[in-house]
Parts: C-alpha cells; structure tokens; sequence
C-alpha cells in the first residue's frame, strides 16, 4: 500500500530493513494515521465532514500490527453543528503511539 503512495522506503514496507535502521520493524506512516483517524470518525458519524486533524506521534506505530481507535467529545458547538474530538490510537501492547485532535461538522 505504501508503493502506491510513492513511499518505496524500507522503513516502511520492510521488517528486516526497518530494524537495520534502528525502528522496530516497518512504520506506518503518518497520513495514513491519520487515514485511520478519519475513517474511525466515519465509521462513527458517516455524514460527517472532518474539518481539521492534527496528529502527534510519540513513538512508531508498527505496521501489520492491530491498534484500537477512541475518541472523547470535547466541545460542542450546537449553533455551527460543530464537535471538537480527542483521539488516540492504542497498539497491541496497550501503548499509545498516535494522538489526535479533530474539528468534524456534523449534519
């Protein structure tokens, strides 16, 4: 999937290479953390529109590994039909790698 995305780097389609660099095996990299980020928002709100998503990353998020997404309402914007969302994304060893904010307009 990386390939596709222009992103042919060992880092992040290849274990053995990844490790050779210091990572603990291939990255996700980040736009598609923040990929999943926006399809956990769709999956939860399907017509809604993702205004705004900022990410940080602590730590690599290793692919082919499962993480768990959630996400709090922060504020609420009943006149703009607006919602503020806290995101975190939780690997395997119950570690939290990717954080988030969104702004999402609901319909």
């Amino acid at each position: 999937m990386t390939g596709a995305a222009g992103m042919n780097l060992g880092r992040f389609n290849d274990h053995e290479e990844a490790r050779k660099s210091g990572l603990p095996g291939a990255i996700v990299p980040g736009i598609m953390s923040q990929g999943i980020f926006a399809a956990a928002i769709h999956a939860w709100a399907p017509g809604a529109e993702v205004r705004k998503l900022d990410t940080i990353f602590r730590a690599p998020l290793v692919a082919d590994t499962q993480v768990r997404v959630n996400g709090v309402v922060t504020d609420c914007d009943e006149e703009g039909k607006t919602i503020e969302l806290d995101l975190t994304m939780t690997n395997e060893a119950n570690e939290t790698p990717v954080l988030g904010t969104a702004l999402v307009a609901l319909e």
